[in-house]
């Protein structure tokens, strides 16, 4: 009986490439939920230890963001901006809650280092990073060679109903704030 090798030497570079790129993508928590899906309720503990759920906020506009890590560049920038557009949101009958797999003690520092007043919520079992889809990722730091675990970056734009009506995966930092006013503004469009 002849032996017919399932791959040929020809393939391995192909096949070592492939694995190595399936290796780097984060690993996914599930489905990201859409627009048009009803927003999972959820309570989390906020930066002063408040347990915070979203169906208080229902008849609000609702951003729910999640960013990787507390004391972080791009993190500090999308707090700060936010931060500074606090009025325009609550103008616009809208709140904003940050979410990361940070301890609430962390985010006490970063909300205390960074004067930030809104809401930042923790979840590091990521229950709720689960139930919204949002991918994770792992990695070795390289300063303690320990394996981190961080939620990536991502925004829910929830209607007053409680609907998800528009997300974004967050690639743009300095302009994410006014994307989401002006998603506000057009009705969630």
């Amino acid at each position: 009986m002849k032996k017919t090798a399932l791959f040929s030497f020809g393939a391995a570079p192909f096949l070592a490439a492939l694995l190595l790129s399936i290796a780097a993508l984060p690993a996914l928590a599930g489905d990201t939920l859409t627009p048009g899906a009803a927003a999972p309720d959820f309570t989390l503990p906020s930066q002063d230890n408040t347990p915070i759920s979203l169906d208080a906020y229902k008849g609000k506009w609702v951003v729910l963001y999640f960013y990787p890590k507390d004391f972080t560049g791009g993190c500090t920038l999308e707090a700060h901006n936010f931060q500074r557009d606090l009025d325009k949101y609550k103008a616009a009958n809208a709140v904003v809650l940050g979410v990361s797999l940070d301890t609430a003690d962390s985010h006490k520092g970063f909300c205390t280092k960074e004067s930030l007043t809104f809401k930042l919520l923790a979840d590091p079992s990521h229950k709720v990073v689960d139930a919204y889809g949002v991918p994770l990722k792992t990695f070795t730091d390289k300063n303690t060679n320990a394996s981190v675990t961080i939620a990536m970056r991502h925004t829910f734009l929830i209607d007053p109903s409680g609907k998800i009506v528009k997300t974004w995966d967050v690639t743009d930092i300095p302009n994410h704030s006014a994307d989401v006013l002006a998603a506000i503004a057009a009705g969630g469009k």
